[in-house]
């Protein structure tokens, strides 16, 4: 189907099909994506810029899922971030503890659960990703999300590896594009533009394996702003995060 084929369909079955008819053409874009990067930033940071501009270009990428986690610990340096939440930077320093090391920092970037680099660094990302690839867990798991009337219903197949058992299944509210003049701090004066925000994560269940499936209703994802929604499926737990065995992606308008 060409782009003009598609975009005439969604013209003439919008008034019956809604956002259903959107999701069907959507989904088959974003689905087996191989890596999810999660990018812990903050409008206090002068370095942060750049890898939230990287941010916005790997959301282009239907073969990555690219989040923005705005973290809260930098607020006393004369700026409070308008989008930061304390769930992030305890999600990040989550990550430092089951690695073992100290590396809590911004930019950063954790890739799959399971490397970090910084978050300006590119190429770093990019083969983070490389890397992370060559583990028989990561990213293995399909996952899909379709929305239909006032819920989203979630995916999840059996595993092919009895190394790959178990995870945690959550859904991440999403702004994917939010421009925020910044008044105070080391941007003062600035203009950023940060892509495909988390707003809220909701823990939809437990995966132990075999196929699953969970509905969600919108209303408990969305609020304003939100456009769209990831989920994941993650080995471990929110103490003690893993690797990323799954993920999707869609828009909601």
């Amino acid at each position: 189907m060409t782009a003009m084929m598609a975009y005439n369909c969604i013209s003439r079955w919008s008034s019956a099909l809604g956002i259903c008819a959107i999701v069907a053409i959507i989904r088959p874009a974003h689905a087996d994506p191989r890596a999810v990067v999660e990018l812990f930033t903050s409008q206090g940071c002068s370095s942060c810029p750049p890898a939230d501009k990287i941010i916005g270009d790997l959301a282009k990428d239907p073969n990555v899922i690219a989040l923005s986690m705005p973290i809260d610990y930098w607020d006393y340096l004369g700026w409070k971030d308008t989008l930061a939440d304390s769930r992030f930077s305890a999600r990040q320093k989550a990550y430092s503890h089951v690695r073992g090391d100290r590396d809590v920092y911004t930019p950063q970037a954790v890739i799959n659960g399971s490397a970090h680099v910084i978050g300006s660094d590119r190429a770093s990302i990019e083969d983070a990703i490389k890397s992370t690839e060559r583990s028989g867990s990561v990213m293995s798991v399909p996952v899909t999300m379709t929305l239909t009337g006032k819920q989203i219903n979630v995916s999840v197949a059996a595993s092919k590896s009895p190394a790959v058992s178990r995870g945690e299944v959550w859904i991440c509210s999403i702004s994917k594009s939010v421009p925020i003049s910044i008044a105070r701090g080391e941007n003062r004066g600035r203009e950023i533009t940060y892509h495909n925000v988390v707003r809220n994560l909701l823990k939809v269940g437990d995966w132990n394996g075999s196929s699953g499936s969970w509905t969600v209703p919108l209303e408990n994802i969305t609020r304003d702003g939100v456009d769209a929604a990831a989920v994941y499926v993650q080995d471990g737990n929110r103490e003690k995060p893993g690797p990323m065995l799954g993920a999707a992606f869609t828009s909601l308008h």
